[in-house]
């Protein structure tokens, strides 16, 4: 048997890919394909919509551990950069934290890059830019960790989100049914190159039909807006007083200043793993 664990957040726990009133995701499509004929894959997902890197060590990895895992999946880092109080070091430290408890716990290590919510939701420049800055960081994060922990990494990022409408779900920051899909599929693709015995990919499209106009409207009104109406209360007041320090660095002509103190901070977060 084969003992397969998810962590990380929305992305991960499925949202964007209902079926029967659950969220199901590309984590649960790919333990379908994780084992050879004749052989189980005992799933469990930890995931949970809103989590931080500090929620996965402090919730989510005991039980991950309690589990015995031998492949885990962590993504997270996006609701980091969603917060006032983002903090490179901490999610450097909290990241390295739950990636080295696995890999030493015996655990193959799936991570990825995610892509940037200020493109996806397609914001002026003045908000977009501190959001892709806070992101590049925890990419560049994630990289490093990837291969210090010797995970298998998937370029989420790279993933065509815009050119692809109907990869994303209505709200514009989780994949659809089919976006889950392709991340399945390219996870399953990389395990294989890695030389681990699977079975069949999944599926490149869902057997279910796409929710249609109103469904999607219905559930943008009575769950998305409890999404981004929570985020809104603690991000908003810092991304506007950000956007207002970038406008003002534009103005004076110093809007690389911004990228170059997150650069740093962001090589003395790593440098101090060793």
């Amino acid at each position: 048997m084969l003992r397969f664990v998810a962590l990380g957040d929305s992305l991960t726990e499925g949202v964007g890919d209902q079926v029967d009133a659950r969220w199901r995701g590309w984590a649960a499509l790919l333990a379908r394909s994780l084992a050879p004929e004749g052989r189980t894959v005992e799933f469990t997902n930890l995931a949970c919509s809103g989590a931080l890197t500090a929620d996965l060590s402090e919730r989510q990895l005991p039980a991950a551990l309690a589990r015995r895992p031998q492949l885990a999946a962590v993504l997270v880092g996006g609701n980091d950069t969603l917060r006032t109080g983002f903090d490179i070091r901490r999610t450097t430290m909290e990241l390295d934290a739950t990636l080295g408890e696995l890999s030493g716990a015996g655990a193959v290590l799936l991570t990825a890059c995610l892509p940037d919510p200020g493109m996806l939701l397609r914001l002026p420049s003045p908000l977009a830019r501190p959001l892709a800055r806070r992101m590049r960081a925890v990419n560049t994060v994630v990289h490093a960790l990837t291969a210090r922990h010797r995970a298998i990494h998937l370029h989420i990022a790279d993933l065509p989100w815009c050119a692809r409408r109907g990869l994303l779900s209505v709200d514009r920051l989780h994949p659809s049914a089919e976006g889950h899909h392709l991340i399945a599929r390219r996870f399953h693709a990389l395990l294989t190159t890695a030389g681990h015995p699977l079975g069949p990919p999944p599926a490149a499209e869902p057997a279910e039909a796409p929710p249609g106009l109103g469904a999607d409207l219905w559930w943008m009104a009575t769950q998305g807006t409890r999404w981004v109406a929570a985020r809104s209360t603690d991000l908003l007041p810092g991304l506007l007083a950000l956007a207002a320090a970038e406008g003002a660095a534009r103005l004076r002509g110093s809007s690389g200043r911004h990228d170059d103190q997150m650069a740093r901070a962001t090589a003395r977060a790593l440098a101090e793993l060793g």
